[in-house]
């Protein structure tokens, strides 16, 4: 039996060894990355930088992460930030954030609180770490910003796959689902008289297939963001007591990051979307009063006063109603 027990100890040996590797990997992976974010010009700081989870896990945990990327101008900080995976399987991941957290944007701060943040992420093995999928799970939130707002929710699922690969170039096309449970608008916003709607939206999912120039890789974060060439909106539907928005359809995206296609909304009780969002105070009375007026025509001629489907294209940066150009089109551009 004494061969079994060298056969144990020397698979206990190669074993050890093999996490060694995983730990100096990463401790070593995650302080060079901060020191390049660091010459590039980030704030990339954190107070410590541990590993564990010695024999099967390689566990890392930040404290007081602070990142900041001077050319978006957005910044993230959260006392802790942890990352767990399997010896065996380095490139799945699981992300754990802390219940408070910030998020810094040029306009405004967020503060994000949550009883339970975390996702499940697989990268594709290689030194790029393109993303293969990622499952955000957010459990009771509370979203509140420097700008005197606040949104809850008791949960928010969030869902990223890429596509399968389509010829030799690797798959730039991802499918996003996106779902949100007992989401209520904020705090502060008021109704107006004569519109009766419950705290929290119905219902509020949208599923979305996006491609892009390329992947979604580490040089995302590191360089620049892909850039959306075509997006295929199959689902979007919210649900807010009698008040009812759904759209779907397709547009592809030109190097300015103009849109080329056509979406179709259907709108149930717009009269009462427009009165609520004059009473939010958040878009401008003219734009409404346009808005308004244009859905009152469009009204008219279907003949139904309360559900109206409106097609919309975009061509040339203009968009259009029919053949009737209503304003420039949207530009979309991730920064």
């Amino acid at each position: 039996m004494k061969w079994m027990a060298r056969l144990m100890v020397l698979g206990a040996l190669v074993w050890g060894g093999f996490w060694l590797a995983g730990y100096y990997g990463a401790k070593s992976g995650f302080a060079t990355w901060f020191e390049d974010r660091r010459a590039d010009g980030w704030v990339a700081e954190y107070d410590e930088l541990s590993v564990s989870g010695f024999p099967n896990r390689i566990d890392t945990t930040f404290t007081q992460i602070t990142l900041a990327d001077p050319e978006t101008g957005v910044a993230w900080e959260a006392p802790f930030f942890q990352l767990f995976a399997l010896t065996y399987k380095p490139h799945h991941l699981i992300a754990v954030w802390p219940n408070e957290q910030t998020l810094a944007v040029p306009t405004e701060k967020l503060s994000l609180k949550s009883e339970d943040m975390r996702a499940s992420l697989v990268l594709h093995p290689g030194t790029d770490l393109a993303l293969e999928r990622i499952n955000v799970d957010i459990d009771t939130m509370a979203l509140s910003s420097s700008l005197d707002w606040q949104m809850t929710a008791t949960g928010l699922d969030l869902a990223l796959h890429r596509q399968p690969t389509e010829g030799d170039q690797p798959s730039a096309t991802y499918r996003l689902a996106f779902r949100a449970t007992d989401l209520a608008p904020p705090a502060a916003f008021s109704l107006p008289s004569g519109v009766d709607l419950p705290r929290t939206f119905e219902v509020f999912q949208a599923d979305l297939h996006a491609s892009f120039t390329r992947p979604w890789d580490i040089s995302a974060i590191e360089d620049d963001r892909p850039q959306p060439t075509k997006l295929d909106l199959k689902r979007a539907d919210i649900v807010w007591g009698d008040l009812v928005f759904n759209a779907a359809g397709a547009v592809s995206i030109d190097n300015l990051g103009y849109p080329t296609g056509e979406l179709t909304f259907r709108l149930v009780n717009w009269q009462d979307m427009i009165a609520v969002a004059r009473e939010s105070g958040r878009v401008a009375p003219a734009v409404l009063d346009t808005l308004e007026q244009a859905l009152t025509f469009v009204a008219g001629l279907s003949g139904n006063k309360k559900q109206l489907d409106i097609p919309l294209t975009f061509k040339g940066g203009t968009t259009r109603f029919g053949p009737i150009p209503i304003g420039p089109a949207p530009r979309i551009v991730i920064r």
